[in-house]
């Protein structure tokens, strides 16, 4: 028994310790007595900056932005949680591309079978937040996340104040590692991203993917070729075969996809 009381201090530890650097909210831990507990969180090791207060329990900015005001809401994006048959656990869209200053409301539903989060964090934010939660049954409570049982929807409201690359993911153990992540491109409000042209050669609408025969990628760094694009849904309803495009490119999970059409 005493073995047993060692180690519950040292996880208790880890956790206020965890809490400290992470989030300007609370999170929810539930032990076998159901209790709520909010723990405060201090902004200056998380990279938060001061001087913008909300009347939320995010006080102060964090690395990725702050919580939105519904008023100012630029543009919405639908996000679907669930699990393929596979056993993977996927989010639609894959992948954001975000303009720094935009704010933006998910609209996360829950169309799995099993409950879900939807977090926006950096990468090494998360990745801290998923070893905490590997170690005790812990829920968010913060204006940046929701968790989802199977069959219901929420929304988040998020003004993108920094520029750089961030990440959503569900941090429920074993979710992540399944497939429950995705990169957040920020880019920065005053620059111009450049199109490329390029003809469409052949789409493969059920697999995801456009063959494209394009200029000079200058934001790539590749030369004009013919080459194999992914694409979202929304984006290859926009194409046929043979079409003149100019379009926008980014590496999304290591493949070549296109994010945009002018």
């Amino acid at each position: 028994m005493k073995i047993a009381a060692t180690t519950l201090v040292a996880i208790l530890a880890t956790s206020a310790a965890f809490a400290a650097g992470s989030h300007d909210g609370g999170h929810t831990h539930k032990n076998h007595d159901e209790a709520d507990h909010k723990t405060p969180d201090s902004a200056a090791e998380h990279g938060h900056t001061e001087g913008h207060d909300h009347n939320t329990d995010h006080a102060e900015m964090m690395a990725i932005g702050m919580p939105g005001s519904a008023d100012k809401v630029d543009r919405t994006i639908d996000v679907v949680m669930w699990e393929t048959d596979d056993g993977g656990m996927i989010f639609e869209p894959a992948a954001f591309n975000i303009t720094q200053g935009e704010t933006i409301r998910f609209n996360v539903s829950n169309e799995g079978e099993l409950e879900h989060e939807f977090v926006l964090d950096t990468v090494e934010g998360n990745a801290k937040h998923k070893e905490l939660m590997a170690q005790m049954d812990m829920e968010h409570d913060d204006p940046n996340s929701v968790r989802l049982d199977p069959g219901h929807s929420d929304e988040v409201i998020w003004t993108f104040a920094n520029a750089g690359t961030f990440e959503f993911a569900c941090l429920i153990p074993g979710h992540y590692e399944s497939g429950m992540s995705g990169p957040i491109e920020v880019v920065q409000a005053d620059v111009e991203r450049t199109y490329t042209k390029g003809v469409v050669k052949k789409i493969k609408a059920d697999a995801g993917k456009v063959t494209i025969i394009h200029e000079e990628l200058t934001e790539l760094d590749m030369p004009a070729m013919t080459m194999v694009f992914r694409a979202e849904d929304d984006i290859i309803a926009q194409m046929t075969e043979g079409q003149e495009i100019e379009f926008l490119a980014d590496r999304v999970k290591g493949k070549l996809t296109v994010t945009g059409l002018k």
